[in-house]
């Protein structure tokens, strides 16, 4: 019996270098066995009482990630443990980011306990690697500061923008997008900022702090990502519906804005890009817990997102392992989406690589300018 050849697709697929536009930094240093399958968990913030494993990520680790330690696919978890357990958490970062074939990574630093900063991270990648400012956490260096909150957030924005790619928010995590987000007046933010210097200045949750710090970053004209939808319990997952943003992407100008994740509300988020010629969608983070179910969310992520619109991350964050799934699910995910298209005679093999293209590398190198 034959074996079939890999489609001219497939193949395209296989050895196109990503721009992964969402990503932290990975783990360095040694842990459990509880802390890795803690890691496989992202809705839980208690240690899980399961074994991380038995989820689709944990199956897709013992298929994708076994072989590039030297063991086959699917090997029982204990066994995939005791190899892990062989390497350095250092050399596992070689291995597993190096493997992804990726050539410019985009690292949100803003929460970086316990993982590599930018520098350890370009280090162990051998690729390009380029900061994404979180805006709560410029916010809580300007609580931090002497003077005028206002004029140290922006100071403390411009001066760290400069040299990064985008800004960031967790608005999502911190009361979600319903309410209002219009610009605060000058009064309101010393007031608040009063308020929340007061107690600590930690943990941004004003809502009138929060809305001044998404203006600021619009203003840079610097592409700015919102976490949408799936994540841990913190988030409300109900409030992170990106619909509830329509009156401030109406209003967000020129400025890129990039939904992350979007599960389960990829339709939506999809219709948002059609709708606002600013406004980008990736499945990074979904995919990863997705697993062999990824090729449908990325196909529901197609149905209605303009191709020039849809990106490629991981949002990978501690085991290295995730930081290559998310570009192995995503080749997997997306040929499967796109090659029954080709072989209807819907699309051509050059309209699929094309788009392959455009969601691969080219939309992110266009709008953050890598």
């Amino acid at each position: 019996m034959s074996v079939p050849t890999a489609t001219a697709l497939a193949q395209h697929i296989a050895g196109l270098p990503l721009i992964d536009q969402h990503v932290h930094g990975c783990w360095l240093t040694a842990g459990d066995r509880r802390r890795f399958e803690n890691a496989l968990n992202e809705a839980n913030t208690d240690p899980i009482t399961y074994s991380g494993f038995d989820s689709q990520l944990g199956f897709a680790v013992r298929a994708h990630c076994a072989p590039v330690l030297g063991l086959p696919r699917h090997v029982d978890a204990h066994t995939y443990w005791e190899r892990r357990s062989e390497f350095a958490e250092a050399e596992l970062a070689r291995l597993f980011l190096r493997g992804a074939n990726v050539s410019d990574w985009l690292v949100d630093t803003g929460f970086a306990e316990g993982v590599a900063d930018v520098n350890e991270f370009s280090a162990a990648c051998g690729g390009r690697v380029h900061e994404v400012v979180r805006l709560e956490q410029v916010a809580e260096q300007a609580a931090q500061a002497p003077g005028d909150y206002a004029s140290a957030f922006e100071e403390i924005l411009h001066r760290r923008a400069a040299r990064a790619v985008g800004t960031k928010s967790i608005l999502a995590y911190r009361g979600g997008f319903d309410g209002d987000l219009t610009e605060p007046p000058a009064a309101q933010v010393v007031e608040a900022a009063g308020r929340w210097r007061d107690s600590g200045g930690v943990r941004l949750r004003d809502r009138v702090l929060l809305r001044f710090g998404l203006h600021q970053a619009l203003r840079l004209g610097k592409p700015l990502q919102l976490h949408v939808g799936f994540g841990d319990r913190d988030c409300d997952l109900h409030k992170s519906n990106p619909l509830y943003l329509l009156d401030f992407l109406r209003k967000s100008g020129d400025t890129p804005i990039v939904l992350l994740h979007c599960y389960p509300y990829e339709r939506e988020a999809g219709y948002l890009a059609q709708a606002f010629n600013n406004v980008y969608v990736d499945g990074g983070l979904s995919i990863n817990y997705l697993g062999a179910r990824a090729p449908a969310f990325i196909a529901r992520l197609l149905e209605m997102a303009p191709f020039s619109r849809v990106m490629y991350s991981s949002d990978g964050f501690g085991p290295a392992e995730l930081h290559f799934l998310g570009a192995a699910l995503w080749r997997k995910g997306i040929h499967r989406a796109l090659q029954p298209f080709v072989d209807s005679g819907d699309w051509s093999v050059a309209d699929a690589i094309r788009v392959v293209d455009l969601i691969a590398r080219d939309n992110a190198a266009r709008i953050y300018r890598v």
